[in-house]
């Protein structure tokens, strides 16, 4: 158990990698990833923000999107009624009334390499796995790597479809970056790949707390 409690959220367009980027500094700083496989997959699935913890069952703390004194089940009542959060200025300054984050990392990817992104991804249904087939396509085209069943492409992840989600999302973040960089805890991190951006999240981190696996092992 981390003896110091962080607070701290990452943001990002959908396809910009938030889910892999927690997953990284989950496993780089033995931190448990609260992701929306775990709780809403579906209504946390189109952008926002992800969240970390370490801690048992009942409490959570390290990295951490909600305060050690707030309960799994109380997370899960939180995202039921405010989506993928903070998705605009309201979530945000309402999220005040529950912790104050100390850290903010936002994910800026190129729209373009975002529209490619989510264009290519197919999911499974049922477990919710996603290729994408540009650079992970599964085994067999157009079908699950482990049960075989159809993928299929989400209505939002078609071409035309995608713009319109990019658009949206800028216009509702630009006010939630806009706060968070006033305080002074917002962390922006540029690129076209999660490989190159990585580095420099895994350092942020550290000089925060002490990771339990070397950067060169992702």
């Amino acid at each position: 158990m981390a003896s110091k409690l962080l607070r701290a959220v990452v943001l990002g367009p959908p396809g910009s990698g938030k889910g892999t980027v927690c997953e990284r500094i989950a496993r780089s700083f033995g931190l448990q990833h609260l992701s929306s496989g775990q709780f809403l997959r579906e209504s946390l699935g189109g952008g926002g923000a992800h969240w970390l913890s370490q801690g048992g069952q009942d409490h959570f703390t390290a990295v951490s999107l909600i305060p050690s004194v707030v309960r799994g089940h109380e997370i899960e009542a939180w995202t039921h009624n405010h989506n993928s959060f903070p998705r605009t200025l309201g979530q945000a300054k309402a999220l005040d009334g529950i912790c104050e984050l100390d850290l903010v990392i936002s994910l800026n990817i190129p729209f373009e390499t975002l529209k490619d992104r989510l264009s290519a991804r197919w999911v499974h249904p049922a477990s919710g796995r996603v290729y994408n087939m540009d650079f992970n396509p599964p085994h067999t085209q157009g079908v699950d790597d482990l049960t075989g069943e159809p993928l299929v492409q989400r209505e939002d992840d078609r071409p035309e479809a995608v713009a319109a989600r990019l658009r949206k999302y800028k216009d509702a973040a630009k006010p939630v970056i806009e706060l968070y960089k006033s305080r002074g805890i917002l962390h922006s991190f540029s690129g076209t790949e999660t490989n190159k951006i990585w580095p420099y999240v895994y350092t942020l981190l550290s000089s925060r707390i002490p990771p339990v696996l070397p950067e060169e092992e992702h």
